[in-house]
């Protein structure tokens, strides 16, 4: 995976006053969650371009005040009219723990069916994946060469080394449909894969919980913590 390094400097005070008056300044407040303590820290816009308006997944090498820590960016604010960055949560990794991250997908190959005159279906641009942060690749590659007309790659059909797919095992990802369907207008259904999320969705906080990962658990106690994002 690619990396990225951003030198910032951590907030010596919080809350929402303090997020203003950075923001003013065209800085913008972060916090990093899921190592030893939690760290709020803060640098100008400009650094994050880069990170943020990019297609690639970047492993993060921050260095807050000269301490070193390596992250992956969670979660980001926009403000609603402007679009300008208002805050990024970060969750710092370690190379012995799982990360819990969402790939970009990459498809390879001319397929057979738009050969004969079928047209693509993208249905995944991207999966949620769990492995260790050395086998966290840049791109999922899924190759289409042999994909024909009305045939369909669901996330069950995909494997990668050192990886767990965490999206539905029967959720549609590329397909072919015919050039009359797709003329009229039809979509594919995957009611297979509503199924499963509806299954999934009543399994509870707990099996929600187990199936994220240790990154996205401390996703959530950030998230419980909204009061001091600031």
């Amino acid at each position: 995976m690619k990396t990225i390094s951003i030198s910032v400097k951590k907030r010596n005070e919080t809350g929402r006053k303090s997020a203003r008056d950075l923001r003013k300044q065209s800085d913008v407040p972060c916090v990093i969650y899921g190592g030893k303590e939690v760290i709020h820290f803060y640098t100008n816009e400009n650094e994050f371009r880069n990170l943020v308006y990019s297609h690639n997944v970047y492993l993060v090498k921050l260095d807050i005040d000269g301490e070193k820590h390596k992250a992956i960016m969670q979660e980001i604010q926009f403000h609603p009219v402007t679009d300008k960055i208002q805050h990024i949560d970060f969750i710092e990794i370690f190379d012995d723990k799982p990360v819990t991250i969402s790939i970009p997908v990459e498809f390879t190959g001319d397929a057979i069916g738009i050969k004969e005159g079928g047209k693509q279906r993208i249905k995944r641009r991207s999966l949620k994946v769990r492995g260790l942060p050395a086998h966290l690749p840049e791109r999922l590659i899924v190759d289409i060469s042999e994909v024909n007309i009305g045939d369909v790659i669901k996330v069950g059909d995909l494997k990668y080394d050192n990886l767990e797919i965490l999206d539905p095992f029967r959720s549609m990802v590329y397909a072919i449909v015919s050039s009359r369907v797709a003329l009229a207008g039809m979509v594919i259904e995957d009611t297979t894969a509503e199924a499963e999320e509806a299954e999934e969705g009543e399994e509870g906080e707990e099996g929600a919980e187990e199936a994220e990962g240790t990154g996205e658990g401390t996703s959530d106690e950030g998230g419980e913590d909204s009061g001091s994002r600031e």
